[in-house]
């Protein structure tokens, strides 16, 4: 389904990721770790097609060739990103911003009272009110307000290749599980796939993990199961790598 062979990705002529090779396939979960600076924002906007990097190797996606297309393609074939730094939009109802984020991704169209349905139930999945829709798109939110809205979007997008940078960042253990719980709906009802970015092994107490990657200097050093973050985590980085060398 997904699939990262010998990518090269730089930035103002400096390197950042070196022969990177991935594949994820239909409903599996791959969590890929590492410190700051070790790439791994790089890689997930890249896959989106941040126009920022330099690219070179292949991306491809349900047979299409990711590095032929522009960001708003790569959206439109089913690919959700979430963002680490969230910007607030005035003006702009929650209500109506996920009513066009439905009616852009979906052929099927819904009367206002079957999206109501519809978004009622992902709303349910996150401890969302109501009163939530009416509220400005970002504006005079939490920290956790702002991710869940990511995961908010996600659900009703209904991506088949979600990556999620570091969605578990500052949420407390209640949030992390409510994240998570949302994360295991699109995996159960649309066999979505997951390619999770993450400092910590918390949220993948919640979540089937398929393989586990460890990403260092813009190089994978290491791949394995779920137990692989948690050694990493009660290691620390630094001993782990020592450890690989």
């Amino acid at each position: 389904m997904f699939k990262i062979k010998n990518l090269e990705v730089s930035l103002n002529k400096k390197n950042i990721l070196n022969k990177i090779d991935l594949s994820i396939k239909k409903n599996e979960t791959h969590v890929l770790i590492g410190q700051n600076g070790a790439g791994k924002s790089t890689l997930a906007q890249s896959i989106m097609g941040n126009p920022n990097y330099l690219v070179k190797g292949e991306i491809i996606f349900d047979s299409h060739d990711l590095l032929k297309l522009d960001p708003q393609q790569r959206a439109g074939l089913g690919i959700f990103l979430s963002f680490q730094q969230v910007l607030e939009i005035p003006g702009v109802k929650i209500y109506d911003y996920l009513r066009l984020l439905y009616k852009k991704s979906h052929e099927q169209r819904l009367t206002p009272l079957k999206f109501k349905a519809f978004l009622k139930e992902k709303m349910d999945l996150l401890n969302f009110d109501a009163e939530f829709l009416t509220r400005y798109l970002n504006c005079g939110f939490s920290g956790g307000e702002k991710k869940k809205m990511e995961i908010l979007q996600m659900l009703v997008l209904e991506p088949k290749l979600i990556i999620l940078d570091e969605i578990d960042s500052g949420l407390d253990i209640d949030a992390i599980e409510t994240v998570a719980k949302a994360i295991n709906f699109l995996k159960k009802e649309k066999q979505s796939s997951i390619l999770l970015i993450t400092h910590y092994s918390r949220i993948l107490n919640f979540i089937d993990i398929n393989q586990v990657h460890l990403l260092d200097k813009g190089k994978i050093m290491a791949n394995g199961d779920a137990s692989l973050a948690k050694q990493i985590e009660s290691q620390g980085f630094a001993a782990f790598l020592k450890e690989q060398i």
